[in-house]
Formats: structure tokens, C-alpha cells, sequence
């Protein structure tokens, strides 16, 4: 029932985009491994894990365009659920170092023996096995986000000052984390893992498998997010969204359906910084920091909001610019980062992707004479039609 359910909610271009990441999956990997590095065709290991990370980049923007674009619940604290699913999967890769720290304790982490503990803290029992750092994974963000919805949403906090909340909710936790006291390595975070599940994490073949496990992961919360989006529930997050009002004087419990595709979001960043981190080889507070969560905001506006497609490709051409121009303007990023959300508000308001879907709507228009919108809305349904 739930892959037939999965499988209706296939349009076109979503079709399109899971089978280029599921390629991307396979193909990546094998280019990387069973290739000479003087074949033209190899991939080095260090652009894998360099696309690998932007993938989870791009899983973090879907998460966000799912309540910005559909629930009209712009978040600007998604960076602490990224972090929070990070930490979880961090605290299971220094329970797999064991006896080969520096300092040679088989229980506590280096940090921890630095700072004279004594035990291992109540809260990090259960991370050396692999399955109960994964349900942490899911829980420990999803828990936030039900507890922070459920006090915000039946306040009927909107607009702006919801924003603000969540970001001040990001800054509170950016603070609680450098704190030594808390038992997760303070302003150092953790790193110089050695294993995940049993294989070496700096070895090519565990690198492609996290890679390949990145880019099936955001196929399948591209599937997810179509399903939620275009079922009868999608319909009546389109109308919280457009006119909430109106949606809950039809009777329809608008902080229930807020409230769950918020929490289904935080699930999805807090996956996506699990697979961040064993191939970036850190994690710290400073992934908690609420210009990281403006930055997903750019992400997904340049690729194009309420399109799930877009967000994708937005988070991808960003961070490949900011790997770039870091490199030949490292003290002019920001301002370019800055000017690029300007002129996208400015010049493509509907980002990359919506902006596409204008364009061959007024095409269509002038080629059958019809009135612009009706074109638009009558291309963007055959884009999405299965064929």
C-alpha cells in the first residue's frame, strides 16, 4: 500500500530527477573505483566526497522547501536539525574508535579524557551500536521539532516571528554545544573517526558506498516530499500556506498538518547531516549556526521554491560557486553570496526551476492563444503528467 501510494505520486520530472540520482549512485562509484586515475573518465575520490557532501546539502534545502514552500513556514533554525542528526551519527563514530585514541581509553572519548570525566555520560550509552545511532538520527530531531511545533503552532505564531523563533532556537543550541560541560566536545566537536560499521571511513570503497548511500537517500525523500505534496494532505498544506484562514474556518486542524510535515522535515536535515559527517570527517557547534540556515534559505529561493526540483539544483550550483570562487575571492564570498540572493529576489523571484516553467507557459501562450496563466498552469501540468 505505501509503495503504491510512493509510486502514484511520480510526475514526470520527479521521475526524471530520481532516476538521474539513482545513476548518479551507481555511476559515480564505479567511475571512482574501477577506473585507472590516469582514465579519463575516473573520478577522484576527493571530488566524490566534495559532490558527496553537496547531496547532503541538497537533502537539507528539499527538507526546508517541504515547509517553505508547501506549509508557507519559512525556518531559518533547519541548521540545528542538520547538526542534531550530525551529532547523533558523530557519537556513534567515536564510540567505534575505542582503544585507538590518543589517549588509549576503550569507553571515553579523547575530549572526554582531556577533560577529566570520569564515565561515560547517561546519554551516550546505546551509541556503539549502529541501529540505536540511526533511530537517534530520526528521533532526536523529530522530537525537537514536534515539541518546538507543538508550543509555536498552537500559539498560531506565523510569519516573521516564527522565523525569529527558530533561529533564536539554532543560537540557543549553538551556545549549549561549545560548552565543555555538555559532554559533546565542546567548541572542538568531534573527529578523527576511524570506522563505520566496521569498515575503515577513510578507505575509497567505504567513501563510495557513503556516497551512493547519500544520493539514494535523497531519491528517496524526493519520492517522500512528491507524495506528501501532491496527495489530498498536500492540498491542504497548499491552502495553509495561501490562506490559512480561510483553510481553518473550513474546519481543517491547521496546526495538526504544520505540525507534521514540520516534524517529516526535521527528520529529513537531521539524515542529512548523518551522512554529512562521515564524509566531511567533523562535526562541531558551528554547523548550529543560523547563517548556515540563511544560507539553506538561498539554496532553495535560487532554485526555486515549492518546487521540490529546485531546491536540489540550487543547493548544488551554490555550494560548487562556493567552492569555487572561496578559492579565488576568499574575501568576497559573502558579498557575492549576499548580491546573488538580491538579484534572485529581484530578477528570478520563482528561482531557476519556476522561472523555466514561466518561460514555456508564455511560449505556449503565443503559440495557442492562450491567456498566459492559464498556459503556465496548463504546462507545468503536462510536465508533471506521467506520460
Amino acid at each position: 500500500m505505501i509503495t503504491a501510494f510512493l509510486l502514484r505520486s511520480l510526475d514526470r520530472r520527479i521521475s526524471i530527477a530520481i532516476a538521474v540520482l539513482l545513476v548518479i549512485a551507481v555511476l559515480v562509484p564505479v567511475l571512482n573505483l574501477a577506473t585507472s586515475a590516469d582514465n579519463p573518465l575516473h573520478v577522484p575520490t576527493y571530488i566524490m566526497a566534495l559532490f558527496g557532501k553537496y547531496l547532503t546539502y541538497a537533502l537539507l534545502a528539499l527538507a526546508l522547501d517541504l515547509v517553505w514552500g508547501f506549509c508557507g513556514i519559512l525556518s531559518l533554525g533547519h541548521g540545528a536539525f542538520f547538526a542534531l542528526g550530525g551529532y547523533a551519527m558523530g557519537m556513534y563514530l567515536m564510540r567505534q574508535i575505542g582503544s585507538r585514541g590518543v589517549y588509549g581509553d576503550p569507553i571515553l572519548p579523547d575530549f572526554m579524557v582531556f577533560l577529566n570525566w570520569k564515565e561515560l555520560p547517561w546519554f551516550w550509552h546505546g551509541f556503539d551500536q549502529f541501529w540505536f545511532a540511526a533511530l537517534m538520527v530520526l528521533l532526536v530531531p523529530g522530537l525537537l521539532a514536534f515539541v518546538f511545533g507543538w508550543f509555536a503552532f498552537r500559539s498560531r505564531v506565523n510569519g516573521v516571528y516564527l522565523s525569529i523563533i527558530t533561529q533564536a532556537m539554532t543560537y540557543a543550541l549553538l551556545l549549549a554545544f561549545f560548552r565543555n560541560d555538555m559532554g559533546f566536545g565542546g567548541n572542538n566537536g568531534m573527529t578523527d573517526f576511524k570506522d563505520i560499521l566496521g569498515f575503515n571511513v577513510q578507505a575509497d570503497g567505504t567513501r563510495a558506498t557513503l556516497f551512493a548511500a547519500t544520493a539514494i537517500f535523497l531519491a528517496l525523500s524526493l519520492m517522500i516530499a512528491s507524495a506528501i505534496v501532491r496527495s489530498k494532505f498536500g492540498k491542504v498544506l497548499v491552502g495553509v500556506r495561501d490562506a490559512e484562514s480561510r483553510t481553518r474556518f473550513l474546519g481543517y486542524r491547521v496546526e495538526h498538518f504544520k505540525l507534521f510535515t514540520f516534524v517529516v522535515s526535521a527528520m529529513m536535515a537531521g539524515i542529512a547531516g548523518a551522512l554529512y559527517v562521515p564524509q566531511v570527517g567533523i562535526i562541531n557547534p558551528g554547523e548550529f549556526a543560523p547563517a548556515n540556515s540563511i544560507e539553506v534559505v538561498i539554496w532553495t529561493a535560487v532554485g526555486g521554491r515549492a518546487t521540490l526540483i529546485g531546491p536540489i539544483i540550487g543547493a548544488i550550483l551554490v555550494n560548487g560557486g562556493k567552492t569555487i570562487f572561496t578559492g579565488l575571492f576568499p574575501d568576497y564570498w559573502l558579498f557575492a553570496l549576499g548580491g546573488l540572493f538580491v538579484l534572485v529576489t529581484l530578477l528570478l523571484p520563482k528561482g531557476i526551476v519556476g522561472t523555466i516553467t514561466q518561460y514555456l507557459g508564455k511560449r505556449t501562450a503565443v503559440s495557442t492563444n492562450v491567456p498566459p496563466a492559464a498556459a503556465e498552469e496548463s504546462v507545468d501540468a503536462k510536465i508533471q503528467a506521467a506520460e
